[in-house]
């Protein structure tokens, strides 16, 4: 819901004419509050902090928190390309791990060795570790999956930068030739409208 208020609200002050810095600077406002939020509820989620379900958990409140610093330091600069690309990333990274978060906790045949699914409390379902090691090594298995992700979202933002900016070079160099050729154009249809300008002519020499 925060962030479909968020949505709303954005919707809203950028219909409101004239748009001014003060808009924008509330629209990122108004998402660090969202993003806040969500922090708040993947910190109070879990009823295990200490178990699978709080170390998967606590890796999504740290790319959570990178979202709501980022957001949070637009205000001060709404200009910065790099600031608004990390968070995209953030929430692409967010989206990505509530997926593994779903599959690697819910089904039981990805539990970690020494571990399974069991009734906790409330009578929820979760993975619960028999021994002390086997909740170590589930954690540090958690911790490279964290990793492998995080690399390949290192490597897929680096390559969508690379491939955006050759897009956008090349568009540029397209839009800066045509306006080359046009003013070309212009020019040379100034200078045949000089050589061929019509002289006006004298009546007193008539």
């Amino acid at each position: 819901m925060a962030f479909s208020f968020h949505a709303l609200f954005a919707i809203l002050l950028d219909k409101i004419k004239p748009s001014t810095k003060a808009h924008v600077n509330m629209s990122h406002f108004l998402a660090a509050m969202a993003f806040a939020q969500e922090l708040l509820l993947f910190h109070f989620h879990t009823t295990d902090h200490v178990g699978l379900e709080g170390q998967y958990h606590l890796l999504q409140q740290l790319v959570v928190m990178v979202c709501l610093f980022s957001t949070l330091l637009s205000i001060w600069l709404p200009k910065s390309f790099m600031l608004c690309y990390i968070r995209s990333l953030g929430i692409i990274f967010q989206g990505l791990w509530l997926i593994v978060m779903g599959f690697m906790l819910w089904t039981p045949d990805f539990a970690p060795k020494g571990c399974s699914m069991k009734i906790g409390h409330y009578g929820r379902h979760v993975i619960k570790c028999d021994e002390h090691e086997s909740l170590h090594r589930g954690k540090a298995l958690v911790n490279i999956l964290f990793s492998c992700f995080f690399i390949g979202m290192m490597v897929f933002g680096v390559g969508s930068y690379l491939v955006m900016n050759k897009i956008y070079v090349s568009y540029k160099i397209m839009e800066d030739n045509d306006d080359e050729e046009l003013t070309c154009e212009m020019e040379d249809r100034q200078k045949f409208l000089y050589k061929n300008r019509v002289l006006p002519i004298d009546l007193e020499e008539l």
